[in-house]
């Protein structure tokens, strides 16, 4: 099924072509869109998107495929055009589903919700669907609170979804064939009865409680080896491990602290052979260990040094995402930085021992002192401190000793590295969330919260620390969903049709609109982000049941009022409700017995695996001589869909598919070695390239066509390699020496007089970035057979050619016109012979 659109005229037109690396294309009985209500940048970088996609498409009668928010310039398109949003596998109108599972990760994401159903040609409320629609189900942290969502999402899943997920596609399995009148009735009773899933339209909520599901053992459970590799950059774009899920250090303040307990392990074994495979499969050179506190997984340090043994040829490095003060050790930065350093976040979130007593963040000054030593002494010279304000109980003293912090950072890298070092201060205001210790309390108003970080920035202004701020508006918002009730779904359904579309990005966010919704619906957004609850006041989600019992928040609440600390669970319980069998969940599976080839050694959950170091081959083919370095000219071709793609994006895919591939390219020396490979000139988006060039330097000697036979197998549909040829090493580069280009242009009958009349000047001059330009001499020959125009140009000694800007004078389009003709670039000139 394909689209009648030219994806050249969006931004990003990588977003939506689909057709990945690892992308699965499967028809089955029951077909599942997972929609993600962000970009695909966002969406892509999402851990659970991706383990949902994974356990659908193994399920023999199910297939997932993937659809994200588009940008506003696509939906503009899309509405104008009367066409759906669709799919990526098969570009489906979301229509033709059978179910849309949405992930609910951040409140300002909902009116996106409602956006990609209108744009789906779905109606946005549920009691306006009929048997006709496919189900719309959702689940992830902010189903905690469904309230907002409730008159438009038919079902909620609250917990983990690996095993529940299966049960649902039971039920439409069953149900595939029939399309009689009732279908959706029944698949909503049906839905109602499966542990952890809330249908608005059944379950009474005085009456029920929806129990979270939760996985007991993260060891067995299903997890992707073979990432979907994007074309474009996406926020998190590296293999993703999960390490652990849940957290026993208790922050009040965090949600997903509560509702993802108790903490469940993957051995260092399994977490290795998920790394090893997803690098093998997927071409990153980047590995990150997640969790929700990597730092108290229970054998990190063993588990770097085994991934650090076997991926040591790979040039795959190591990160984390923020850890916590004292949980890292200046062995783990050793083992982090064998292959190069990345990035290093700190998250103190208060300023002074007071307030993290009370936020229950338990670290010292001295700990603190002592990580920033660890860092600066390991050669790290750029770091980032998180921190949150409007945190309760909050005083000036609390941000000044923020300040403090940061300062004390500056100075100390100085100290240590005696060079300049930067650090970057990010700065959120803290939001009241349910199910957690502070779920009573409101969230400051936002005038404190906005002085308070003029003051920061004020105190950061000539210290040398960079300062990002949020928006207080959007926090305001985040805190109005999440303590909303079933009334805020006014509130959200007027703002979207206002026009409120991604409201998590600044240049997006309206708050006259949200304000302007707010006044019509009758709404306070002030006194919904700021009320405060009494703790024998029942709140709206209570119906909810996390797990966590309402007597351990209410004891926590205290505890935080008193300022005093609740010790990590795994020395103490802390009867949170949970029913933990002893030491279950603490350490990693198996910690203190042999494992998978581990032996246990010191304190129970450290290991020392038996991971030999070389023992992946540093490449899989047939060289000729590995001690002679080797050069080759490799011809390509970009086609298809892949002309969408810009030229980093290309040089990015095919460095992925040669370290997928496992060819031995040469890296240059330094810090950031990079690999030798060099390109012609860039092709413009949207624009295909029959015979492109590209240089590449290998370690050793291969033969062309088996460089080109392994390289091909790792290439998606739209790249093809079509000839190799060893050349000397030293040599111009092909950007220099290629300076002449054929293009073939399809054109229209109203277009060959214009042709002939540009032939027909001695000049035509431009403005291009305020210079003159006169692109008639690039222009040599121009052939018109049928409709088809050939091309000849090459660049000048002022001025290289720019195909775009040519046709547009040539054929007197504009920019939009011309980037909707169907453009090959089909040789190349400028060294000894024509390509």
């Amino acid at each position: 099924m394909s689209i009648p659109m030219n994806y050249a005229l969006f931004r990003k037109p990588s977003r939506y072509i689909g057709n990945e690396v690892n992308s699965i294309r499967k028809d089955a009985a029951v077909k599942a869109a997972l929609c993600f209500p962000d970009t695909y940048e966002i969406g892509m970088s999402h851990l659970g998107f991706k383990i949902l996609y994974h356990i659908i498409n193994n399920i023999s009668y199910a297939s997932a495929e993937r659809v994200y928010a588009p940008w506003p310039d696509l939906e503009a398109y899309l509405r104008d055009k009367g066409l759906s949003l669709t799919s990526l596998e098969f570009h489906r109108p979301l229509k033709d589903f059978d179910m849309l599972g949405f992930t609910l990760q951040y409140e300002l994401s909902y009116t996106n919700i409602l956006n990609m159903l209108d744009l789906g040609k779905i109606p946005v409320r549920a009691a306006d669907r009929g048997d006709d629609y496919p189900l719309v189900i959702a689940g992830g942290p902010c189903a905690v609170n469904p309230l907002p969502l409730v008159p438009f999402l038919d079902a909620f899943v609250i917990g983990d979804g690996e095993e529940v997920v299966k049960e649902i596609l039971d039920l439409f399995q069953v149900r595939s064939r029939q399309k009689s009148v009732g279908r959706k009735n029944e698949l909503l009773n049906a839905l109602s009865r499966v542990a952890g899933v809330y249908v608005p339209s059944i379950h009474d909520t005085k009456k029920v409680k929806i129990k979270r599901r939760v996985i007991d053992d993260l060891e067995a459970a299903p997890f992707p080896d073979a990432p979907v590799m994007p074309y474009t950059a996406i926020v998190h774009d590296r293999v993703a491990i999960e390490i652990a899920r849940g957290c026993s250090r208790g922050c009040r303040f965090c949600q997903a602290g509560m509702i993802y307990r108790p903490v469940r392990e993957r051995s260092p074994e399994k977490v290795l052979s998920l790394a090893h495979n997803s690098i093998l499969n997927s071409g990153y050179d980047e590995v990150s260990f997640t969790s929700l506190s990597t730092g108290d997984y229970s054998a990190l340090l063993p588990l770097m040094k085994g991934f650090n043994a076997l991926c040591r040829d790979m040039r795959v490095s190591i990160s984390l995402p923020s850890v916590r003060v004292g949980s890292i050790s200046a062995e783990m930065l050793r083992e982090i930085k064998q292959v190069r350093k990345t990035g290093f976040t700190i998250a103190p979130e208060a300023g002074t021992q007071r307030l993290r007593n009370a936020i229950n963040k338990d670290f010292s000054e001295e700990e603190y002192d002592a990580t920033l030593s660890k860092l600066f002494r390991e050669g790290w010279k750029h770091i980032k401190l998180y921190f949150m304000i409007g945190l309760p109980s909050e005083t000036m003293t609390d941000i000044d000793g923020l300040i403090d912090m940061s300062v004390m950072a500056l100075r100390k890298g100085r100290e240590i590295t005696g060079r300049r070092v930067t650090v970057n201060v990010g700065v959120s205001a803290f939001v009241p969330k349910p199910h957690t210790p502070f779920q009573w309390i409101g969230q400051h108003d936002p005038g404190d919260l906005r002085k308070k970080q003029d003051y920061i920035k004020a105190a950061f202004k000539k210290g040398g620390i960079n300062f990002k701020g949020q928006y207080v508006e959007p926090s305001l918002m985040e805190a109005v969903f999440s303590r909303a009730d079933s009334s805020s779904a006014a509130l959200l359904e007027e703002a979207w049709k206002r026009g409120c579309r991604f409201d998590g990005w600044s240049e997006h966010f309206a708050f006259d609109r949200w304000l302007a919704a707010a006044e019509k619906t009758g709404m306070d957004l002030y006194d919904y982000a700021s009320r405060t609850f009494g703790t024998d006041e029942g709140l709206p989600w209570d119906f909810i049941d996390t797990g966590v019992s309402e007597s351990f928040l209410k004891r926590e609440y205290n505890r935080a009022m008193h300022e005093q600390i609740t010790p990590d669970c795994r020395k103490e319980c802390c009867a949170c409700g949970l029913s933990c069998k002893e030491g279950a969940g603490h350490r990693a599976q198996g910690a203190g017995q042999e494992a998978g080839g581990g032996e246990h050694i010191g304190e129970p959950g450290h290991y020392q695996l038996n991971t030999k170091s070389g023992s992946l081959p540093s490449h899989p083919l047939p060289i000729t001589n590995n001690q002679v370095p080797a050069k080759l000219r490799v011809t390509f071709s970009k086609s298809g869909l892949l002309r969408y793609l810009s030229h980093h994006e290309l040089m990015t895919a095919l460095l992925r598919a040669l370290q997928r591939a496992r060819i031995p390219v040469a890296y240059s020396s330094g810090f950031h070695p990079n690999p030798k490979i060099s390109f012609g000139p860039a092709l413009a988006v949207g624009i295909e390239g029959m015979k492109e060039l590209f240089d590449i330097e290998l370690t050793a000697l291969i033969e062309p066509s088996d460089f080109l036979s392994a390289l091909n197998r790792q290439l998606p549909p739209g790249l093809s390699l079509h000839h190799a040829e060893r050349v000397p090493l030293k040599g111009g580069s092909l950007d220099q020496i290629i300076t002449g280009y054929e293009y073939e242009v399809m054109i229209g009958e109203e277009d060959k007089l214009n042709v002939r009349s540009f032939m027909n000047t001695r000049e035509y001059e431009i403005t291009r970035d305020r210079k003159v330009v006169d692109i008639r001499p690039m222009v040599k020959t121009a052939e018109i057979s049928d409709n088809r125009l050939l091309m000849t140009v090459s660049d000048t000694d002022t001025a290289k050619v720019r195909l775009f800007e040519i046709l547009k004078g040539m054929l007197k389009k504009n920019d939009e016109d011309v980037r909707s003709l169907m453009v090959k670039r089909i040789a190349l000139y400028g060294y000894n012979r024509k390509q």
